[in-house]
């Protein structure tokens, strides 16, 4: 620990290259990302069908290969073809291969390399805003919102194995006062949670449907967590204009029917990005 900190001290006399440190370590942290918004989806729905299994009185394969985050290796989903480590290198790779798979040229989704440019510019952003432990406490959130942002435009599931953990952080990093004081923060996950809650069941009772998931009131509160329940309006409010700007923009463009639910988990982490880099304007236009 404490050789972390002298780290830190010494980065800390010299902005600019924990700022560049930071954006190379973002671009790592989103090549991980991507593994976890492919691969978390997966493993809950095996996770689902071991259960199911369980209560209907059958036992799960004995020799099922494992299927975690770490293992089996990365392969291509076109032709099986196993990633080597210098076809891996955040961002590069993908420029030097053309965006094609090395064996069979089937395409790779540009949302691999923007995960990587996304989270590299967000950990640098943050180093020019914070050092030290809050800096650290920073990047596990904006790593965990971008990871649920895509696995919800995926699947519109925001996991619980993400979120559930968020909250407890935020807490955790609160005890001592890195974002709000522990009080505001118990508070904001409270009436995070609360709120989004009070929403969807006056919305079912209202029109018969569901109006959002349960994973949208875990998200807000694990905001309210790490941020206060100050600024739960604030993200409320960004997340609304900005989800029914892109769903409306969406339905002109004939992209998406009326019918089909647009996942507002990506708007609500959007709205926390926002509330965390402009916090204090928002409440001095806020609460004066």
């Amino acid at each position: 620990m404490a050789g972390l900190i002298a780290v830190f001290e010494m980065l800390n006399a010299q902005p600019a290259l924990l700022v560049v440190l930071s954006g190379v370590l973002g671009l790592l942290v989103g090549s991980f990302l991507n593994v976890v918004i492919h691969r978390l989806p997966h493993m809950m729905e095996r996770e689902l069908r071991e259960q199911c299994a369980w209560l209907q009185g059958e036992e799960a394969p004995a020799d099922a290969p494992a299927f975690n985050l770490f293992w089996p290796p990365s392969t291509c989903p076109h032709c099986g073809h196993r990633i080597r480590w210098y076809e891996n290198i955040p961002l590069v790779s993908w420029l030097y291969l053309r965006g094609r798979c090395s064996a069979c040229q089937a395409g790779i989704a540009a949302r691999y390399p923007l995960v990587e440019l996304l989270t590299g510019g967000f950990f640098a952003l943050a180093a020019s805003v914070w050092s030290g432990l809050p800096l650290v406490w920073v990047w596990v959130f904006l790593s965990a919102l971008l990871a649920l942002t895509f696995i919800d435009f995926d699947t519109h599931l925001l996991p619980d194995s993400v979120t559930l953990p968020l909250v407890w952080l935020g807490l955790l990093a609160n005890m001592n006062g890195v974002f709000v004081t522990l009080e505001e923060a118990v508070v904001g996950a409270v009436a995070g949670y609360l709120s989004l809650w009070s929403v969807y069941w006056l919305f079912r009772l209202l029109t018969g449907k569901e109006g959002m998931g349960f994973g949208d009131f875990k998200l807000l509160a694990a905001i309210g967590a790490w941020l206060g329940w100050k600024l739960l309006l604030p993200v409320v409010l960004v997340a609304s204009v900005a989800g029914a700007l892109i769903g409306g923009t969406l339905m002109l463009l004939r992209r998406q029917e009326r019918d089909n639910p647009i996942p507002f988990g990506p708007w609500l982490a959007l709205g926390g990005v926002v509330a965390l880099f402009n916090g204090p304007a928002f409440l001095r236009f806020w609460l004066g």
